[in-house]
Parts: structure tokens; C-alpha cells; sequence
């Protein structure tokens, strides 16, 4: 009975909070363009400028009045800005950046209605798990959406976009189009491909990371721009001392983080072009390459002595567990059991 009593105590709040809710989702569903302009007007007045190079932390702050939950901003990354955040029903204003921005939606229960003026066009839309939206760099953006959600927010220098296809398109013309919410199931894969290297945080990430970053600025220019990149079918072979100038340079920096540009540029070659070319020789991806020539490093130092926790950190390895699960990846055991 005490039971009963409470539950009918709170009843009338709890549907009055249903109401609420329900004519929330009912006035973002039916709103006019006209409305939406009116309802956020204090919103689009504040137009905000943003140079992520500038001001990486804080632009996002301006933005969503918050930190994100995760970001690659204390690494060593160029051209990319990375941040992912679970963010509650709101709205930004009407924000312009230096770089290209990249929604990708994750993390997601269920639909999100959102509202979204960009590049001066108005659309309500529903916003579904593995969409994306494209805000070039000086196209203006301002959203509202109802629902909570997860959202992976890449800020992408021009340039840095150019270079992922060099070879085979001229920087200064390429330009990348808006995009409302899109279904893009690679993007998706990639974007949380990039978020689970960022929360690993280890040495070795990032020549990983890159090359995920690589494939998606590749998988933009084919797809997303004005001029659609396209790849040459038969790619011609590395000479054989470009790859062992990559392979003696690795050799010689195995102790440190290592990216696919550094690699690329050692090879005189875009990080798309260079990897694709370097597996083509190897058999390996450039970061399976840098992995396995660690663990035969460790090997070595391991067979003269020295410690497990020495020789991680020596080969490149963020500590002892790291160096302990690819090695046993490696070899079938484990650095202990070797000596």
C-alpha cells in the first residue's frame, strides 16, 4: 500500500514532465525556418569565429559551453583536431572556422530531431547513428537538436587536406561541400577507429591514428568535394632504395613516436601515396611494419640482458604491458618466458 500511495503521489508530476517533454519534441518537429530564426536570434547574433589552431580548448568551449570528454590536443598531431563528447539537448550558435569541420554521430540510442542552418540553407532532419555532417572552412554553421548523443568532432586544416592526394590533384582547387546529416558507414568506422587509438593513448598510436586520418581525408576528397579525387587503379613500386631509406630511418627511431607524414616524407611522397606503395613492397602497412620491427628489437636487448621495462621504453613501446602483448602477438610468448 505504501508502494501504491507513492507511486500515485508523483504521478501527476511525472506526466506533467511527460507533456512537457512531449510538446518539446512536438515544437522541434513542426517548427518553421521562420520560427527557428526567431527562437534564435540572441543565438545567431553572437557569430563566432574560430581558428582551432589558435585556440584548440577554448574554441570548443565558446562553442558548447563545455570540454569534451576526450581530445587529441595533448599530442604531437598536425592538421587534424580531434575531440569526441556526449552531449545533452541544446544548441551552438552560429559558428565559422578555419577548418573543415567533420560531425560524425556515435553513440547514439535513438534518433536526434535537429534543426541545422548551413551555408544560409535551413533543414529539420533526423539524425541517425553513423551519420555525418560536412561544415567547410568559412562556411557558417548554427544547430539545435533534441535528444542526447554522442558526436566525434574532427577539425581538418585545408592543407592538411590538399596533401592527402598531391599527386593526384592540384591543392589550390580543392574544395569541399557542405553536407547535411549523411549516412557514410566508412567515416563512421573510421571515426571510431580514431577515438579507440586516442583512448589507448600508447607510443605507436599515432602512425596508426594517421593513417586512419589519412584514409578519411582520401575518402573525403573521392567523395565530398567539388572535384572528386580519382586514384590511379595500378600503383607503380617503390625503388628499392626508397624503401630501405624508410627502413633504415625507422630503424634509427624506433625509441620514438613516429607518423605516416614523417615516413611519407622521408619517402618524398603524400601519406596516401606512400602507404599504399609501401605495402605494395612489404606485405605490411607502414604501422604493422614499425610494430613488428619493434618486437625484434626487444628481442635483441632481451636476449643481452636487458630488463623488460628498459628495453619497452627503448624500442618505442609505452611501457612493459604494451611491449608484452604485442610480443606475445609476435612470437607465441611472452618477453618473461623468453628469458
Amino acid at each position: 500500500m505504501v508502494r501504491c500511495w507513492k507511486f500515485w503521489a508523483i504521478a501527476p508530476i511525472w506526466t506533467k514532465r511527460c507533456a512537457i517533454d512531449r510538446e518539446l519534441d512536438a515544437k522541434l518537429n513542426h517548427r518553421s525556418p521562420s520560427t527557428f530564426s526567431e527562437l534564435g536570434e540572441s543565438v545567431m547574433a553572437a557569430k563566432l569565429s574560430i581558428d582551432f589552431a589558435q585556440e584548440p580548448e577554448q574554441g570548443y568551449e565558446r562553442v558548447f559551453a563545455r570540454r569534451p570528454q576526450l581530445t587529441n590536443l595533448a599530442r604531437n598531431w598536425s592538421g587534424i583536431y580531434f575531440a569526441y563528447d556526449y552531449l545533452p539537448p541544446g544548441e551552438t550558435p552560429e559558428v565559422c572556422t578555419k577548418q573543415h569541420g567533420i560531425a560524425i554521430f556515435t553513440d547514439m540510442p535513438t534518433s536526434i530531431r535537429a534543426e541545422r542552418r548551413l551555408d544560409g540553407q535551413f533543414r529539420q532532419e533526423d539524425v541517425q547513428e553513423g551519420d555525418m555532417v560536412i561544415t567547410p572552412a568559412g562556411v557558417s554553421c548554427a544547430t539545435r537538436w533534441n535528444r542526447a548523443g554522442g558526436v566525434i568532432l574532427l577539425g581538418v586544416e585545408p592543407v592538411r587536406l590538399a596533401q592527402a592526394g598531391y599527386e593526384f590533384l592540384d591543392p589550390d582547387r580543392v574544395e569541399l561541400t557542405p553536407r547535411f546529416a549523411t549516412s557514410d558507414p566508412l567515416t563512421h568506422q573510421l571515426g571510431r577507429s580514431l577515438k579507440q587509438a586516442i583512448e589507448q593513448d600508447a607510443i605507436g598510436n599515432r602512425l596508426y591514428a594517421e593513417t586512419l586520418e589519412n584514409t578519411l581525408m582520401v575518402h573525403l576528397l573521392q567523395h565530398y568535394t567539388v572535384r572528386p579525387l580519382k586514384l590511379q587503379t595500378e600503383v607503380e613500386r617503390l625503388p628499392h632504395h626508397q624503401i630501405q631509406e624508410v627502413i633504415d630511418y625507422i630503424h634509427a627511431h624506433l625509441d620514438q613516436d613516429l607518423s605516416l607524414s614523417e615516413l611519407a616524407s622521408v619517402a618524398q611522397m603524400s601519406p596516401h601515396y606512400f602507404a599504399q606503395r609501401f605495402k605494395q613492397a612489404t606485405g605490411m602497412s607502414p604501422h604493422q611494419f614499425v610494430i613488428r620491427c619493434r618486437v625484434e628489437r626487444a628481442k635483441q636487448l632481451l636476449k643481452q640482458g636487458r630488463s623488460i621495462a628498459e628495453t619497452a621504453l627503448l624500442v618505442g613501446f609505452v611501457d612493459q604491458s604494451h611491449l608484452n602483448r604485442h610480443f606475445k602477438r609476435q612470437f607465441g610468448i611472452t618477453p618473461k618466458m623468453l628469458r
